[in-house]
């Protein structure tokens, strides 16, 4: 477990770029590129796709874990998110993660299959580039998301817990009364989701708050929310015409997150070959309650599909 004091992070193999996007050289995407140590024999590609609010700060701390184990770890901000651009649109997970093809496939030249680790909005993220791109894909971590399309997100979009759903979808009214009051809004989930309140530090808040007091941010943070009935209707006309997704998939809950208990439901709609798992003694922010057995869940699955 996070200790409550603050943790060392090694990030010496970091390399921080910005990449502009062929379709569009109006938007940027900033990533962290972490290889595997020189002795390590490389094993392949992994994707991480941070969700909301966060950015690629979420996976501070397993990212050179997962790098020591083998694997490349390419770790964007999405688009609208963190350092990276802040587009008017293109918020539907299927135009999110075309990004992400471009940035792996055309910008880093990586034409293997890759490895996607996604979480809370990364998860749709995930779903969407697997389920578009199968043969681009070796496997599929997601999780900690009601997916539009699927029972899950039916049973809980219009619940309170899930109060942000609506909120968020709302035109301008989320803007109006968030802008100013982003640690407040901010610093409710986190602690409202947070099995370990130590998890997230005052200085991690102060990250968060930061990259969503930049202009447009919570515009761009709210839009992926307003395209989720969107995201809906392409999710299940992609089940209704092509089938379920073929990828390997595991969905990765928090042991004590309130998501858990929807998790098998949700995936064995969406996914044929499919696993659940669960990050012990966390809640929903798993990279970060227990980063340790998140990296033990990730590398015992994606190791089982070495890719081509």
């Amino acid at each position: 477990m996070p200790s409550i004091n603050p943790v060392t992070i090694d990030d010496t193999r970091w390399k921080q770029r910005n990449a502009w996007l062929s379709t569009d050289p109006e938007i940027r995407l900033h990533y962290i590129d972490c290889p595997p140590p020189d002795n390590q024999i490389p094993k392949g590609t992994l994707l991480l796709i941070h969700g909301f609010p966060q950015t690629s700060y979420q996976f501070r701390h397993v990212i050179t874990p997962l790098a020591d184990a083998g694997y490349r770890v390419i770790v964007p901000d999405y688009r609208g998110a963190g350092d990276s651009s802040k587009p008017a649109s293109g918020y539907t997970k299927i135009v999110m993660a075309e990004d992400l093809v471009q940035l792996v496939r055309d910008i880093l030249g990586i034409k293997g299959k890759v490895h996607l680790v996604g979480h809370d909005i990364g998860g749709m993220i995930a779903h969407a580039y697997a389920s578009q791109y199968p043969d681009y894909v070796a496997s599929v971590v997601w999780g900690e998301c009601p997916l539009p399309g699927t029972s899950a997100y039916e049973k809980t979009k219009n619940t309170m817990g899930m109060f942000h759903f609506t909120f968020q979808a709302l035109p301008d009214l989320p803007e109006a009364l968030v802008t100013g009051r982003e640690r407040i809004y901010l610093k409710h989930f986190f602690e409202r989701l947070c099995l370990n309140p130590a998890a997230i530090s005052r200085q991690d808040l102060d990250q968060y708050t930061m990259s969503y007091s930049q202009p447009g941010a919570l515009r761009c943070g709210f839009e992926i929310y307003r395209a989720f009935e969107k995201d809906k209707e392409e999710n299940e006309s992609w089940v209704r015409e092509s089938g379920k997704c073929m990828v390997p998939a595991m969905v990765l809950s928090g042991d004590n997150s309130a998501l858990k208990k929807l998790a098998a439901e949700m995936v064995r709609e969406v996914y044929e070959d499919f696993e659940v798992g669960t990050v012990e003694d966390s809640g929903h922010w798993v990279a970060e309650e227990n980063p340790e057995d998140f990296v033990r869940k990730v590398l015992k699955f994606v190791g089982k599909y070495a890719p081509a």
